[in-house]
């Protein structure tokens, strides 16, 4: 029973702040709401109180499959400063057509202010990285000494 309880308490300890940082799944509706309403909008207004990535994927693509790694990683990596969103786009064609996704992997950086910046291919960690530092964040890199 004691080890039943003590199971239990490390499961929300470890696992639930986990699952807050995961990349999520969005339909053309919740992206909608969350990121962007292009049927009422005319001009770019980003939804969210985060900088967002978007991932443009499929399930048999494996570019897609090795940005979804690397996804999951910076989303733990960054789960304070940055939501990470992945859409389906053989699931949500209205949403990928409306983007003119025509190969995937496409990934969307969307800053707080400004516009978007839409990549085609599988870019490496550090590449990735930089332009979450760079652009969606504006960190500015320091001189090393």
């Amino acid at each position: 029973m004691r080890k039943t309880i003590l199971t239990a308490l490390l499961c929300l300890i470890i696992v639930v702040p986990m699952m807050a940082e995961d990349v999520i799944e969005l339909t053309t509706e919740q992206f909608r709401e969350r990121v962007f309403d292009y049927t009422t909008e005319r001009t770019w207004v980003y939804k969210g109180d985060k900088p967002c990535i978007v991932d443009f994927y499929t399930t048999w693509c494996g570019p897609c499959r090795r940005l979804a790694v690397i996804m999951d990683e910076l989303s733990q990596t960054y789960c304070d400063q940055v939501v990470f969103y992945k859409v389906n786009t053989e699931q949500e064609r209205i949403l990928a057509r409306m983007f003119g996704i025509s190969s995937i992997p496409q990934v969307l950086y969307v800053p707080m202010e400004g516009r978007p910046m839409l990549l085609k291919g599988l870019y490496p960690q550090e590449e990735i990285v930089k332009i979450i530092d760079e652009f969606l964040l504006q960190i500015e890199e320091t001189e090393e000494e």
